[in-house]
């Protein structure tokens, strides 16, 4: 399993146009047209007649020509090139599972990410308090879907079943999988177990931090 990789996006976008059929259609034509590809698209607020569409993209050849093909369609307001998500927040590293422990895990990852980001890295930390098998799994599959989501820690007490299922579809693609020393197989699914919830979320920001002499590939299937 090859891990996430780590793009920043060559450009990004922030439209204001008329809330109407058609508008994503006639902007994604224009990027067609030039040959760009879209990494990542989210409507960003809508209200009045009005959206907001938030773009990143790949390979604009001449951004110049990109941004006056957008201004010329009928349906577009205005527009922004704003940072990129990928610029102001970086990598994410998502923690989920019960209260206390989220808590634990969130106090090492945020320490750590702090050490990472005053040294010029973009590491940000989310979390959900979540309980139950089918609310779990439907979480972690989300992860997948998550943009630049790179790590997940799984913080709980006994985890298994169709947890363990989607722990496996997340790590295919690419997302490291940290999870506590606990009840279940949840932990003969992840990369790695750690019995300290606090240093497990500093190993989550470690594994996919660039300033971090930390490979996880390394001592994959361990438990600390």
């Amino acid at each position: 399993m090859e891990l996430k990789p780590d793009r920043p996006p060559d450009l990004a976008i922030l439209v204001r146009v008329r809330d109407e059929p058609g508008v994503l259609h006639a902007l994604t034509g224009v990027l067609a047209r030039q040959g760009v590809n879209i990494r990542h698209v989210d409507t960003a607020e809508r209200g009045e007649g009005e959206a907001t569409v938030y773009m990143e993209l790949e390979h604009p050849l001449d951004t110049e020509a990109l941004l006056a093909d957008l201004g010329a369609l009928p349906m577009v307001l205005g527009f922004d090139t704003p940072p990129s998500f990928h610029h102001v927040y970086g990598k994410r590293v998502i923690v989920m599972g019960g209260g206390a422990q989220v808590g634990q895990v969130m106090l090492g990852a945020v320490s750590e990410a702090d050490r990472h980001n005053i040294r010029g890295e973009r590491i940000s930390v989310d979390t959900i308090p979540l309980v139950g098998e089918e609310n779990l799994a439907a979480a972690v599959r989300a992860v997948g879907r998550l943009p630049r989501a790179a790590a997940l820690v799984l913080a709980g007490a006994l985890m298994g079943g169709a947890i363990t299922d989607a722990v496996r579809e997340v790590r295919a693609q690419g997302i490291v999988v940290i999870s506590l020393n606990m009840a279940g197989s949840v932990p003969q699914a992840a990369d790695l177990v750690v019995s300290d919830p606090v240093q497990a979320g500093v190993m989550a920001v470690m594994a996919v931090a660039r300033t971090a002499r930390f490979d996880v590939r390394r001592v994959r299937g361990r438990t600390f």
